[in-house]
């Protein structure tokens, strides 16, 4: 159970637990396997660091420790033949007997040399920079995050947001759109609630932490089999259920409240299943404030274990929200200002999904199968003062589909590693749009039905090899993507997109790394989908393509042998065949991070950009009680505008830093902080003379944004301090954690 109270309240219910509170013993288990063969490994020395306490596998690869004082560990594998791993702040309760299976990859034996030490950070040949991990218990106790993923991964290099409360990423000067996520690698499009349609923001997570093991933000080197993307690509790697008994974790909030079951569906499988359902709109209608949100997430996954060779997930993701005025708090003038310029707006979504996985001698077989909907709808009157037709400013609806099957393979010859595959998918997508728009020549009233179905189509392959004595490893590989909607977007050879990655090890503990690739993203559906009133799509005519982002990564990592790294990097990124808003003269690579839609208007594919910058992170994982991050970034970012001149981009920030660090202070305390500094963005001023109008005025209920001096003003820079201190209690067959944030 987690909760945040007032400081009372905290002090208050230690006293009276205190007296029940004790150290019972907690059991750690699980099973080690080859990661290529999904074969059990015997033999495997199964440790926890600082405690002295560990296991060996046995000869079906089962392990089990005994007798630990409930908290947080990291857990180390090893064997001869295979590559030392540490996953890191394992939580431990004597609620019930932890679960945590492991796979190790096999290592090579060299009689006649010296093998490089193994990096406690794990890193791919793919992707040997720009790789980031988080496990749950970092974003659980993330100070001011709220247990939100995406407030957690803005503590790491070349990651900007927004000055406010959503959870737009803003990747190394790339817009919120150029992000893409997989849970188990099933896509799911969207993680927030309260999304903007054509970008991937929104002010709650949808994610609940429960569900999580690991979080894992790719910034550059995108392995080929992971498409769509121009900024990052987001992987979470989902817990499995526990195969001992159901348990259940119950959590309290300040805005919502949550239950998570898991625990076995009988011999081979087990489930994990968890629903939230927000209160929020009390609170704020409690405070007096206009805009009144209400968010319910449901999420479950299955992992049946057919045989040692084969196995099954299913797992899902969904969101009802709904987004209501609260036409009794108008007594300020700036809730009048809020309640009448902001639509009505609800919105539901889910992604479904399920892998078969089939292990043989050589490697990995892999099917992916899933299906996501997006429904979203807005209205607005004028003032939003009564639903008179003829009053009506706003009338939105839309839905987007699409259907997925990837097939993929991994598999080992010798040295040399290989992956490749094809993914398909259908997309429709369909769009009722009335609205009376304010643009730089005046008021203009859109209004249209569009319905779209096109298919999506992608190849892949990728081969990696290291050096005998693993200094040197390399990997190439490329990608393409293809499109029926047009006949410029359907030729595969023009979207190719090859990429390189290397690394080489100049000492046992410092590696020099380097990636370079050519990345496609298709535009967002709000863009290929939208029609004039005579019905034609608009986009096509004006020749949309893929975007296509080139990206050179370069840097030095030091690890060391007490779990921590530091590590330094530079990146230059370039734009090309980005969508330009014809009617208000501005890149589409400036806008997402807003209520609303964006792209849903006339485009060419004429923009361009850059962003180029430095990123430093020095980061200690838990180690003798203490952990911490520190990361330093500076970035320019830059599109062009309507003269073909670059200009800041909105994410222009220049200077982001973060600290955050926390200690486990015995007894079940523990503190933690961070400091966040985020240089000021730029902004647009406001076309005074355009707003001023009167129909203009009426229509938006804000002003309208002088695209002619785009960006030309600069906001102050955001500090921001969060403090923590957690309170935990290990009771017989249960655990409470009280934090005040």
């Amino acid at each position: 159970m987690r909760a945040s109270p007032t400081a009372p309240a905290f002090l208050l219910l230690s006293l009276v637990l205190l007296p029940f509170a004790g150290a019972h013993a907690a059991v750690l288990r699980g099973t080690v396997v080859n990661a290529r063969t999904n074969e059990p490994l015997a033999n495997v020395n199964v440790v926890l660091q600082g405690a002295r306490l560990g296991a060996a596998s046995d000869s079906a690869g089962r392990y089990e420790i005994k007798g630990i004082t409930p908290g947080e560990y990291n857990v180390q594998a090893s064997s001869l033949g295979y590559r030392k791993v540490v996953l890191y702040e394992i939580a431990v309760s004597n609620a019930r007997p932890a679960a945590l299976d492991i796979t190790l990859d096999e290592e090579p034996i060299v009689a006649d040399s010296v093998l490089v030490t193994a990096s406690p950070f794990r890193k791919t040949d793919e992707s040997p920079l720009s790789s980031r991990t988080l496990g749950a218990a970092e974003i659980d106790r993330f100070p001011g995050g709220n247990r939100d993923i995406s407030k957690a991964v803005q503590s790491l290099p070349g990651v900007g947001s927004t000055p406010n409360f959503r959870n737009d990423l803003i990747i190394r000067g790339g817009a919120p759109n150029e992000n893409r996520f997989y849970i188990d690698g099933i896509e799911v499009p969207n993680i927030n609630h309260f999304a903007t349609q054509g970008s991937s923001g929104g002010p709650v997570g949808m994610i609940n932490v429960n569900f999580v093991r690991e979080v894992n933000l790719l910034t550059g080197a995108f392995p080929a089999g992971r498409g769509n993307a121009l900024s990052s690509i987001m992987d979470f790697q989902m817990k499995d259920g526990n195969n001992g008994k159901l348990a259940t974790t119950a959590t309290v909030g300040i805005s919502d409240f949550g239950l998570t079951l898991d625990g076995p569906l009988g011999d081979r499988s087990t489930f994990i299943l968890s629903a939230r359902r927000s209160y929020l709109q009390l609170v704020l209608k409690a405070l007096g404030l206009p805009f009144l949100p209400a968010y319910n997430d449901l999420q479950f996954k299955t992992r049946t274990r057919l045989d040692e060779r084969n196995e099954i997930t299913f797992l899902g993701l969904g969101a009802i929200d709904n987004f209501t005025l609260n036409d009794s708090a108008s007594d300020t003038e700036i809730n009048r200002y809020i309640l009448e310029q902001v639509p009505v707006n609800s919105q539901w979504n889910y992604a479904l999904g399920g892998t078969w996985k089939h292990f043989n001698e050589n490697g990995l077989v892999q099917l992916v199968v899933s299906r996501n909907q997006l429904h979203n709808d807005a209205i607005k009157y004028f003032r939003n003062q009564d639903s008179d037709p003829s009053k009506l400013v706003l009338d939105y609806e839309s839905q987007e589909i699409e259907n997925k099957v990837r097939l993929e393979r991994a598999t080992r010859r010798g040295a040399w590693r290989y992956s490749y595959g094809l993914g398909v998918e259908s997309a429709t997508y369909t769009n009722h749009t009335y609205e009376k728009r304010a643009i730089q020549s005046g008021l203009a009233v859109v209004n249209f039905d569009s319905r779209l179905t096109f298919g999506k189509f992608s190849g892949f392959a990728q081969a990696s090899r290291s050096s005998r004595d693993e200094r040197l490893t390399v990997s190439v590989g490329a990608r393409t993507d293809f499109t029926d909607y047009s006949s410029a977007m359907g030729r595969p050879l023009d979207q190719l997109s090859p990429r390189l990655s290397a690394s080489y090890a100049l000492t046992d503990r410092l590696s020099l790394n380097f990636n370079t690739g050519r990345y496609y993203q298709l535009p967002a559906a709000t863009v290929l989908g939208f029609r004039d009133s005579l019905g034609a799509l608009v986009n096509k005519g004006n020749g949309v393509k893929y975007i296509r982002c080139d990206h050179l990564v370069g840097g030095l990592e030091l690890s060391s042998s007490t779990n921590s790294r530091v590590s330094l990097e530079g990146f230059y990124k370039r734009y090309a065949d980005y969508p330009f808003l014809l009617q208000d003269s501005v890149s589409l690579a400036n806008l997402g991070a807003d209520f609303g839609v964006i792209g849903n208007a006339p485009v060419v594919p004429t923009s361009r950009g850059r962003s180029y910058g430095l990123e430093l992170l020095a980061q200690q994982k838990l180690y003798n009680g203490f952990y911490g991050n520190l990361s330093y970034t500076f970035v320019r970012s830059e599109f062009t505008a309507r003269q073909g001149e670059f200009q800041p981009s909105a994410w222009d920030n220049r200077h982001i830093f973060s600290m955050t660090g926390g200690k486990e202070l015995g007894r079940g305390w523990e503190i933690g902080g961070r400091w966040r500094y985020l240089g000021g963005a730029p902004y647009t001023p406001d076309n005074v003379e355009l707003s001023s109008r009167v129909e203009v005025w009426d229509a938006r209920a804000r002003g309208v944004p002088d695209y002619a001096l785009l960006n030309t003003r600069r906001n102050g820079p955001l500090h921001q301090l969060d403090l923590r201190v957690d309170k935990k209690w290990f009771l017989r067959g249960s655990s409470i954690n009280l934090y005040a944030d």
